[in-house]
């Protein structure tokens, strides 16, 4: 379980402080955030394996952000503990209903919180989350960073990886230019939209003439992957 990432939404320091040092001795690495729009931008660009939310918070509260993380497909599946003073059934309520997965009160001890954010990682763990991809002979493997096709090493670099690998887990859904500079660069790396369709080149070019058909096309949007004709 070490090794994986913690984003601490709080816009207390010595809360945040607290926290990292408790987890970071358990083995956790942590990002921190002191409000909702720094948190946002922490989840696009450093994807943590779980995210400690406060509840209240100035400007955009916990509930708000963790609600918005639970609308979008590609953030909806992050755990989310929500850290508040509240610990009345209605609120506890209101932070499930938010789509947080646990609900800790404060104060609590950090071997209680630890325990807690093991339990909701073992919880919501995906299956075959280091698992090999295979589409079509298309075949990429996360663990060794290597794509094959039809047995066949490939050779490409460190950005089309990225882009292949965001691609061949979110199969069959158009994406628009921004949304993959967003969620495969990063929302703070600040490109310019028609950088995508340079890796889209390189990216086809490496796939080969066999499966480059893949990466498809999507006029006026931008881009998806998928097996059937676009």
């Amino acid at each position: 379980m070490t090794g994986k990432r913690v984003l601490i939404v709080d816009d207390e320091a010595p809360i945040r402080e607290m926290l990292s040092l408790a987890l970071e001795m358990a083995g956790y690495q942590c990002i921190e955030a002191e409000n909702a729009q720094q948190g946002h931008a922490a989840v696009v660009d450093d994807r943590p394996d779980l995210i400690l939310l406060d509840w209240m918070m100035p400007g955009t509260s916990g509930i708000e952000l963790a609600r918005r993380l639970k609308r979008d497909e590609l953030t909806a599946s992050i755990p989310i503990i929500m850290l508040t003073a509240k610990g009345d059934e209605d609120n506890k309520v209101l932070g499930l209903e938010a789509g947080a997965d646990d609900y800790i009160t404060k104060p609590f001890s950090p071997r209680e919180l630890v325990a807690r954010l093991k339990a909701v990682l073992r919880r919501t763990a995906p299956e075959g989350d280091d698992a090999r991809i295979e589409v079509n002979g298309l075949v990429l493997d996360p663990v060794s960073h290597r794509v094959n096709a039809n047995g066949e090493p490939l050779e490409m670099g460190p950005t089309e990886f990225k882009l292949l690998s965001f691609f061949m887990t979110h199969q069959d859904r158009a994406f628009s230019r921004s949304q993959l500079l967003d969620y495969v660069w990063g929302g703070n790396v600040y490109v310019e939209e028609r950088t995508v369709d340079v890796h889209i080149r390189r990216l086809r070019k490496a796939l080969g003439d066999n499966h480059a058909p893949l990466v498809q096309t999507v006029r006026g949007m931008g881009y998806r992957f998928s097996s059937q004709t676009a």
